[in-house]
């Protein structure tokens, strides 16, 4: 049964190496077929061709029949036909003469003509150089206008912010004085109800009243608030009563560049001298002399 079995197995295989054999045959066979139907159309291409090439080695035979020809006539020196004369007739000696000095006066013309180029051209390049440095004078101008076209605009822009700022300003107090005036005004016709109520023997209005309550209230509250601090800043460690004037930590500048705002010393405060003792009263004052010159 193994016997069979491998036989059997075998056979398989062979039928397999035939079948892929017969497929590669047909393929064979398929490509070969295909070849001859191209040959086939290109057998009328191939026979005019054939005809073209036996015309044109027909015509090269007789090029180089021809071509042999010339050569033996041009080579034999007894045949009269292979030369040819040219047409025409040479100048005579004073024609010769005269076709020189011709040429001689347009030579000297075209050497007149070159010289005043030249001459032109020089004239020119001097102008040209000439103009060239006015170009580079006006360079350097426009560029110091230029330069002072930008500081002018940036002093007009600083100068605008100055003005804008100061019109700001302005109108903060212009607010300001309204508000005030108006103050007054309220003010001023308060007092004169007040004095009215007054004259008149009568109270004055409870709301005046009660505002003066409120005022001596805040004084009160105001009071207490600073003793209870004194009191703090006493009890705290280190702490040193003085009364020595309180000196200023920050100026205002008045450069047109700047706003006329507080700005810090830093570290580069003025120096406050002390004021003189009681034992200034032992120095005699300085006499000043007068300087020499």
């Amino acid at each position: 049964i193994n016997m069979q079995e491998m036989l059997c197995r075998n056979g398989d295989i062979e039928m397999q190496v035939m079948d892929e054999k017969i497929r590669f045959l047909k393929l064979k066979v398929a490509e070969k077929k295909r070849q001859i139907k191209l040959w086939f159309k290109a057998l009328p291409v191939k026979n005019a061709l054939d005809t073209h090439l036996g015309v044109l080695q027909i015509q090269y035979s007789q090029c180089k029949d021809r071509l042999k020809q010339m050569e033996e006539i041009f080579a034999d020196p007894a045949n009269e036909s292979r030369k040819r004369d040219l047409g025409g007739k040479d100048p005579s000696p004073p024609e010769l003469l005269k076709k020189i000095e011709q040429l001689e006066v347009e030579l000297v013309q075209k050497e007149e003509k070159l010289l005043e180029m030249d001459l032109l051209y020089e004239h020119i390049s001097r102008l040209t150089d000439r103009i060239r440095a006015t170009a580079e004078n006006g360079k350097q101008d426009t560029l110091l206008l230029a330069k002072r076209t930008n500081e002018l605009q940036k002093k007009i822009k600083d100068r605008t912010q100055k003005i804008m700022a100061f019109v700001a300003e302005l109108s903060m107090k212009q607010a300001l004085a309204i508000k005030l005036q108006q103050e007054v005004r309220d003010k001023e016709q308060f007092l004169m109800t007040v004095s009215s109520r007054i004259d008149q023997g009568l109270p004055p209005p409870k709301e005046t009243e009660n505002e003066w309550l409120k005022i001596l209230r805040n004084e009160k509250m105001q009071k207490a608030a600073a003793e209870a601090r004194a009191e703090e800043q006493a009890a705290a460690p280190g702490y040193v009563h003085t009364t020595a004037e309180q000196r200023p930590t920050t100026y205002i500048p008045d450069d047109e560049y700047s706003l006329p705002l507080p700005r810090p010393y830093g570290a580069l405060a003025p120096f406050k001298p002390s004021e003189p003792g009681s034992n200034m009263r032992h120095f005699r004052k300085p006499i000043v002399k007068p300087i020499e010159i």
